[in-house]
Formats: structure tokens, C-alpha cells, sequence
């Protein structure tokens, strides 16, 4: 049968192991990791001091094992919020963390208190518990699942109604106890409780740092590395959806394929990192200046795609004349090393039944008709 002592053992094994998987993340550089991995192991000496009451002193298990548990749970926190990119410390729970320390010391040894002590240990925990949910409601980013962060956001927020019911139980003497590890039906529940909250909030941060994983990889699948545009295959994984979406509202939609002219020439002359210089600067310098909407990648070597919703061929072909002009008028110092440099681009509008392939292909050849004419210029199929 579960008593206080064994629940306490059982957590401290689940500590343990959430170290064990942290530790296989740390070297993925993902922001909190760190601190999650301390509140695991801050938790476990917290939790050996617990078990070790009536045989040690009273300052390492009353006063220091719930400074140590208190001070887990604020690293768990402060993790979760360096993982969604808040720099800023909470400070306010670090003053609430002194005001725990000297108020288990006072209700320890100057008139002591059990219930006094419940009651306020558990108003921390319910109040970084409570940051902790909301955090993790505003903090998701749209664009990635939910699962993960609703987890965790609900484990913080039962356990906020957990320690909340706790510390008003306590607090206004609905229960009495005498120490932790008494063994009373109310205690052995809270303390069942509490056996979750480790694993839970565990288990929740594991979930974050796998989806941050995850987020990396299809970034790396998704993005160009050296120009930040959409690679190859999601470009046209954006086209086919971009396609799709114009064929069943009979909605135009324009492509342009772009192709920096002479490049090889600026290879040759001041070397592939100028190259490499040029193509993401003028990554950059496209991205900028497109229209919300619209859709810019990487085709391969010096050519790039623009797919643009809801755009007739003469409209486009305005736009990224418009660019065109925009990069001849710039200043050297705004270009890398001062190098001038142009290009061309050839334009169609997607026709009805066809498919991207063969907008592309006549994209292609408006773009190869702009370089035989001279380069520089923007021309339609």
C-alpha cells in the first residue's frame, strides 16, 4: 500500500529518468533544456531532504527541501519561457522565493506551523503554476501543432487548482496535520498529486524540445539555407496548393521565374563567397519588396520563382519590373562590395486545366527570350 515515503521515492525515480531523456536534447542547443534538466535534479535532492524527516535536522528537511521543490518548479518555468523566447527573469517569483524561505524558517522554529506552512508553500507553487498555463496559451506559435503546449498548459493548470484547493484546505484549518509524512487519506491524495506533476511537467517539456526538433528539420527541408527562400520542393508544394485554390475560384494566378544575370561571371571574377553574397542579398532584397501573399523560393543555382495569387501576367510583370528598376537605382554601399549587378525574369499567368509544371515551362521560356533580348528586362510568354 502507497504511503508518503514511497510516493516520494517513486518521484524521485521519475526524476531521474526526465534527466535521463533531457540530457539526450542537451547537446541540440534548445533553449530551457538547461534549466529543465537542474529543476529535475534541484527536485531530487528536495525530495531526498523530505524523506529523511525525523532523522536529520529540521533546517534541511522542512526549510531547505521546500526552498530546493519551490525552486525547481521556478527553473521549469523560467525554462519554458526561455523556449519561447522571453529573456526577461521573473523576478517577482524570486522575491517570492525569499518570502518562502523565511516564512518555513519562522513557522519551523519561531512558532511552529504546519498548516501556515502548507498554505503558503502551496500559494507559490499555485502561482507559478498559473504563469506557467498562460504562458504556454499565449505563447504558442501559430504556426506550429498544439498538442505539446495544450499538455503542458493543462497539467499546469490542474495542478494550479490542486495546489490552490490545498492551500485553502490547509489554510483555514478545513485539515490539520503535523508533519508530511503522516499518513492520512488527505495527505496520501495531495501527495498522489504531486507524484504527477513531475512526469506530467516532464513529459510536457520533452514535447516542446521534440517540436522545437521538428521545427528545425522542416525549416532545414523547407528553407534555403544561404538565401532564406522557400527551397525547391516547397515552393512548389506552395504552387500546386496556390494552383488548386485558383482553379476552383477561377482567380488568376502569376508566375515569374527570375534569373541573376551573368553570375558565373561574378564567380569567376571575385570568387563564390562574393557569389554567395550577391544571391543573399538579393534573396533579401526581393523578399522585401514583394506583396504580402506572395510566394518566394529558390529554384536552384541563380534562379529563383515568385508565385503571385489573385495577379494577372501584366500585373506581375509590373511588379517585379518595379524591382528591377529599384535594384538598378541602390546605391553600391547597399550592395555587397559594391557589386552592380541584374537580372532578368519571364512571366505567364496560369491558364485553365493546366498544370504548374506547364506554367512553368512557359515562365521558362519568357524568361530565356528576356536573356536572348539582352538581359536586364522583364519579359511575358
Amino acid at each position: 500500500m502507497f504511503n508518503p515515503l514511497s510516493i516520494l521515492l517513486v518521484t524521485v525515480l521519475s526524476g531521474v529518468m526526465a534527466i535521463a531523456v533531457l540530457g539526450s536534447l542537451w547537446r541540440a542547443a534548445i533553449p530551457g533544456v538547461g534549466y529543465w534538466v537542474s529543476a529535475n535534479a534541484v527536485a531530487i535532492v528536495a525530495l531526498l531532504a523530505f524523506a529523511l524527516q525525523g532523522h536529520a535536522s529540521q533546517w534541511l528537511t522542512f526549510v531547505a527541501s521546500n526552498v530546493l521543490m519551490a525552486a525547481s518548479l521556478l527553473l521549469v518555468v523560467e525554462g519554458c519561457l526561455r523556449f519561447l523566447g522571453r529573456r526577461a527573469r521573473l523576478w517577482p517569483a524570486y522575491l517570492g522565493l525569499v518570502a518562502v524561505l523565511l516564512g518555513i524558517s519562522y513557522w519551523t522554529f519561531a512558532a511552529p506551523n504546519f498548516n501556515a506552512r502548507v498554505a503558503l508553500v502551496s500559494a507559490f507553487h499555485a502561482s507559478l503554476y498559473v504563469v506557467l498555463g498562460v504562458a504556454m496559451l499565449r505563447g504558442r506559435p501559430a504556426n506550429r501543432p498544439r498538442y505539446s503546449y495544450y499538455f503542458l498548459a493543462g497539467a499546469a493548470l490542474l495542478l494550479f487548482a490542486a495546489h490552490t484547493a490545498r492551500g485553502l484546505m490547509y489554510g483555514f484549518g478545513w485539515l490539520t496535520q503535523t508533519g508530511l509524512l503522516q499518513v492520512s487519506p488527505s495527505n496520501i491524495i495531495f501527495l498522489a498529486l504531486g507524484i504527477l506533476a513531475s512526469p506530467c511537467l516532464s513529459i510536457g517539456v520533452v514535447m516542446l524540445a521534440h517540436d522545437r526538433l521538428a521545427q528545425r528539420l522542416e525549416r532545414l527541408a523547407n528553407i534555403d539555407e544561404l538565401t532564406g527562400a522557400l527551397s525547391r520542393r516547397a515552393f512548389l508544394a506552395a504552387g500546386g496548393a496556390l494552383l488548386d485554390a485558383s482553379l476552383r475560384s477561377r482567380s488568376p494566378l502569376a508566375m515569374a521565374i527570375i534569373d541573376i544575370d551573368s553570375f558565373k561571371a561574378v564567380n569567376d571574377r571575385h570568387g563564390h563567397a562574393a557569389g554567395d553574397q550577391v544571391l543573399s542579398h538579393f534573396a533579401t532584397f526581393v523578399a522585401r519588396n514583394l506583396r504580402a501573399g506572395d510566394v518566394f523560393g529558390r529554384l536552384g543555382g541563380e534562379e529563383f520563382g515568385v508565385l503571385c495569387p489573385l495577379t494577372t501576367t501584366a500585373e506581375a510583370a509590373g511588379l517585379l519590373e518595379r524591382l528591377r528598376t529599384r535594384l538598378a537605382a541602390a546605391a553600391p554601399d547597399e550592395l555587397p562590395r559594391g557589386l552592380r549587378y541584374t537580372f532578368s525574369v519571364g512571366v505567364d499567368q496560369l491558364r485553365r486545366d493546366e498544370s504548374l509544371a506547364q506554367l512553368m515551362a512557359r515562365a521558362d521560356g519568357a524568361l530565356y527570350a528576356a536573356k536572348a533580348s539582352g538581359r536586364d528586362r522583364v519579359m511575358t510568354a
